[in-house]
Formats: structure tokens, sequence, C-alpha cells
């Protein structure tokens, strides 16, 4: 289940996409502000955010310039071509200016998803001196290969693709259920740390860094 997170200070507006939502079958977090949507991506890390520029606290553009590894569709009354073009250049994937058509919304969010879930499932990821080949599902730190079990391999994946974001627990676990349907929250801490000594046969530093309370995230310097 794909999580959307919805940050526009109209409540009218913001009940709207969360019901338009809920309907597709997306998992729905929803900031009125972007001071508030700022503090929730500290513990949830979600595969889109539909973002308005006119935000009490920290600006739309603001925000954006803080947003990594996350696509993002602004949806704002602003319809100069300036804004537009600043937008997605500085990071945006699209910009659907309101009012909008909720049919057309829904079409673009799916074709991101889509894209985003493609691009992802190709090629490498690299964070510093650590490479995982979603190809052959093989890990390489400092040019030597991990070996992992499937379940940490699913994890660690989990930990790349949204790095440097904290990713909770729960949404760690939601990611690889298809894979290793198995791994519960109390095996969760067991597999992390067995990732770990094994990340340390081959670099002195600390990959991965535990949130107390909330999940963990990878250190990529």
């Amino acid at each position: 289940m794909y999580t959307i997170l919805t940050v526009d200070d109209d409540e009218y507006i913001n009940d709207l996409l969360y019901d338009a939502l809920k309907r597709e079958n997306y998992r729905v977090l929803r900031a009125f502000s972007g001071t508030e949507a700022l503090l929730l991506l500290e513990s949830e890390t979600p595969d889109l955010i539909l973002l308005d520029l006119m935000l009490p606290g920290i600006s739309g553009e603001e925000l954006i310039k803080k947003i990594h590894g996350i696509p993002v569709i602004v949806v704002s009354a602003k319809i100069d071509v300036d804004s537009k073009v600043n937008m997605l250049l500085g990071g945006a994937a699209d910009y659907v200016t309101k009012p909008f058509e909720l049919k057309e919304l829904m079409a673009r969010i799916r074709l991101r998803l889509k894209y985003d879930g493609m691009s992802r499932e190709s090629g490498t990821i690299t964070c510093g001196e650590l490479t995982f080949d979603k190809k052959s599902y093989k890990v390489s730190l400092n040019g030597n290969e991990l070996k992992l079990t499937k379940t940490e391999l699913a994890i660690l994946k989990v930990l790349m693709l949204n790095a440097p974001n904290v990713v909770t627990k729960s949404a760690i676990l939601d990611k690889i259920s298809l894979e290793t349907p198995d791994c519960v929250e109390d095996s969760l801490k067991v597999h992390i740390s067995n990732i770990r000594k094994k990340l340390r046969e081959y670099s002195d530093r600390e990959y991965i860094e535990n949130i107390w309370g909330i999940g963990f995230k990878l250190i990529q310097s």
C-alpha cells in the first residue's frame, strides 16, 4: 500500500484530497502547515507528497528544498509560468494548478508512483561506499560483497532507498512484508544488528542509526 502525504492549510481541500485518496486505497498522512509537514517527515517516509506552496510557517518553496528521495507533486493556486518552472527545476516531480480536476490529479499520482517504482527497481543504489545492485540483489561495501540473508537485504534496500530520511519500524515492516512476511518488530532489531555487524567487517564507521522510539536511518557520510 502506497503512503501519500497531503500538505495544505485549506481544510476543505485537505479533506477533499484525503477522501479521494482513501477511495483509491492509499494510506494518507496529513499536514496543515510546512512546519507540521517537516516534523512529520522526521518519523514517516511517504511514497509521494502533494504540496501546496502558500503555507503558514515554512512555505512550500522552502519545504521542497528539504525533501530528498520522495517525489513531490505541487498543487498550487500560483499559475504564473515562473512559479511552475522554478518548482520543477527545484525538485518537484509535477505541478498541478488549483482549481484542479480530481480525476486528472489521481491519474498523475498513479503515473508518478508507477514511474518511481519502475526506476527504483532498476540500476543500483549508492550511499557513500555502500552499493546495492537491484538486478543481482548484491550489496558491496568498499568493493567487498556482503553476505546478507534475504530479510537483511530487504531491510537494507528500504533504508538505502529512503536515505537520509528516517524510516519507521512499521514502514520497514510494511515495505518488506511481501518479500519477508515472517519478519516482525522484535526480530527487526535482530536483523538490523546483524546488518551492522556485517558492515563493520569492511568499515570502521556506523552506517545505520537507531532513532529511539521511531525507527532507523542510513547515514550517508
